[in-house]
């Protein structure tokens, strides 16, 4: 299991259903001070928490209460270790939230997710993963459960900014294929009724501070045959109108934030044209928009399969750094 792991790019331990560690990878160890010893095949991970939080690696806060809070979210099979890829505790300027793709069948945690945050951590960015729900899984209103969970996550880190040590008001997000869908939605559609309040988080804005859309599906209409994001998210028989409600180009408007899209030319499943329809609608209504069309590239390149010979494997540089520059 461990020689698994350490082909995989981001830090990652296992603990059986006991909550003792069983596993881990090399890039897990590189991400925590622990001392000689403590990291061993059957210790509690209680033991490692707790000394991730005396360290300060989750911010100020009772020891006690950090350790409790993350052994809830093992026990509910809840993922939480992005929360800490904090950068030895620098103080966090700028914040995003990674919506993965998978076509609103699955979600690509790794490569779209997990990856992303290990990429944008050295570059001053934190990075929550957002493990939205399917439309495809039972929900009543299988259409509006992607939209209300990114919402809800939104205000849900804009509560908790005191907690993770960022500035709420520098929240954007960055989505991939359908989770750009996802994060066109939520630039457009960030103020949508699609469920009622929880608590006191839900009185505050989800519209992000800006919103990288990669290789993103925009229009289900014009998106192609080989794009099934629209039918796996509508289902086979939509409500009148529910389409149009999911109409990213034609939501677009002068309210929108600032827009970074990036696309492959190449792209044999979601067309280059989306980004490019949803570049030209953002120039219509003056929303600053930062477009790079990619030679090669394909689709679902995500943050580390482009070769270090496509000039496109720098498009995380890219992205940091016109975030800088828009909040």
């Amino acid at each position: 299991l461990a020689a698994t792991f350490e082909n995989v790019g981001a830090g990652i331990s296992v603990v059986d259903a006991d909550l003792y560690l069983v596993a881990w990878n090399s890039r897990y160890l590189e991400l925590f001070n622990y001392p000689p010893g403590l990291v061993r095949v059957g210790v509690p991970v209680a033991d490692l928490i707790r000394h991730n939080a005396e360290q300060g690696d989750f911010g100020p806060g009772d020891v006690a209460h950090h350790v409790e809070k993350r052994l809830e979210h093992l026990r509910r099979g809840q993922e939480h270790s992005v929360e800490r890829h904090r950068n030895d505790c620098r103080v966090i300027k700028i914040v995003g939230g990674s919506m993965p793709g998978g076509g609103y069948v699955f979600v690509s945690l790794i490569n779209e997710g997990v990856n992303v945050a290990r990429a944008l951590n050295p570059l001053g960015i934190t990075v929550f993963v957002l493990a939205y729900r399917l439309p495809g899984e039972g929900w009543l209103n299988r259409t509006d459960v992607p939209l209300q969970d990114a919402q809800r996550a939104m205000r849900l880190i804009r509560s908790h900014a005191a907690e993770f040590r960022i500035d709420p008001a520098k929240l954007g997000i960055c989505g991939f294929s359908a989770g750009g869908h996802l994060g066109g939605t939520l630039t457009v559609g960030h103020d949508d009724p699609v469920y009622r309040p929880v608590d006191g988080a839900d009185r505050l804005s989800a519209r992000p501070a800006f919103s990288g859309l990669i290789y993103p599906v925009t229009q289900f209409s014009s998106a192609g045959p080989n794009s099934r994001s629209g039918p796996n998210l509508l289902g086979p028989n939509p409500q009148p109108g529910a389409a149009a409600r999911f109409d990213v180009l034609a939501r677009a408007g002068a309210g929108m934030p600032p827009l970074f899209l990036c696309h492959a030319m190449d792209d044999g499943t979601v067309p280059y044209s989306q980004s490019v329809a949803l570049m030209e609608a953002a120039r219509r209504h003056k929303v600053p928009v930062e477009t790079h069309l990619l030679e090669r590239g394909g689709h679902g390149f995500g943050a580390a399969s482009l070769p270090r010979t496509n000039s496109g494997s720098r498009w995380l540089e890219w992205f940091a750094t016109w975030t800088a520059t828009h909040v």
